[in-house]
This record gives C-alpha cells, sequence and structure tokens, in this order.
C-alpha cells in the first residue's frame, strides 16, 4: 500500500475515536439549558470528525486517483531524503514549542515568534516584510478573538 493511504489510514483510526468522543460522551456533560441550544460547543468537532473520515475514505480507497497506473507515487518513502524535510520537522518543532510557551509567554510574543521563525524556517528572508505582518497577524487573530468573540487570550507574558 502507498504511503499516502497508510496516512489516510492512521488519520481515519485516530478521527473515529475523535469521533466517538464527539458524538457519544461530549454531549452527556452538558447542563440542562444548553441541552436545547441549536448549536452545542460538539457541533464542530462532530462536523470535523465526518468531513475528515469522509476525506480519509476517499484516499484509502483510492478514489481521488486519476486512471493513470503507469506513473510513480507522488511520495516515494524510499527516497525521503530527498524531499525537503529539516524545514518540516523544524515547523513541527516550531508548532510544539509554540504550544508550550503560548501561556507564559502570552498570546502575543508566543504568536509573533512562530510567525517569524516559521516563516524563516520555511524560506522567507525579507525581514522588513516578515516582522510587521507577523506582528499585525498577531494582534488581529487576538483582537478578533479576545474583543469581538469576548474569549480572553492572555497578551502579555505572566510577568507583565
Amino acid at each position: 500500500m502507498a504511503l499516502d493511504r497508510w496516512v489516510a489510514f492512521v488519520i481515519l483510526c485516530v478521527t473515529m475515536a475523535y469521533g466517538y468522543a464527539a458524538f457519544f460522551t461530549m454531549d452527556a456533560l452538558l447542563p440542562p439549558f444548553m441541552q436545547r441550544n441549536p448549536i452545542w460547543p460538539s457541533t464542530f468537532p462532530k462536523v470535523l470528525a465526518v468531513l475528515t473520515i469522509i476525506t480519509a475514505l476517499i484516499i484509502l480507497l483510492g478514489l481521488e486517483k486519476s486512471e493513470d497506473t503507469g506513473k510513480e507515487p507522488d511520495i516515494d518513502y524510499r527516497r525521503l531524503g530527498d524531499y525537503h524535510l529539516i524545514p518540516a520537522l523544524t515547523l513541527l518543532a516550531l508548532m510544539v514549542g509554540y504550544a508550550l510557551i503560548l501561556r507564559p509567554g502570552g498570546f502575543l510574543f508566543a504568536t509573533f515568534a512562530f510567525l517569524v521563525l516559521g516563516s524563516f524556517a520555511l524560506g522567507e528572508r525579507k525581514f522588513h516584510i516578515m516582522l510587521p505582518v507577523s506582528a499585525l497577524a498577531s494582534f488581529i487573530v487576538w483582537y478578533l478573538v479576545d474583543e469581538v468573540l469576548g474569549i480572553f487570550l492572555r497578551p502579555w507574558p505572566f510577568f507583565i
């Protein structure tokens, strides 16, 4: 089986467990006044689980493939060294670092640092564009989540 189908199989297994939790365990803990709402906290996870299961099944069954059988697969797992693994793994490490620094460092600093370091890792070298865009994007996302949606995000580090 090709690498893309193995990845789709793993994603399908994880998503089925996620979907089970979204459909059967999240709604049991709702207070009675929320049970009559049209949209519950589990609505987005349910939609996400269904769409991901459908997409994984399409890839697993090979429905997205064209009829050209003479071509080699898009990703050859025997030649993984030929791909740009260092930027991809760096970006994954930055995502983990972002998750770890988000609470103590504050949203604005953590998001700004992730965007700058992530774009640098992916090859962007125009700092005069990268720094203001990262700062503006961090502030706009924080403003929309905190002020518009009313979900508190600590903007500054814990010591401020």
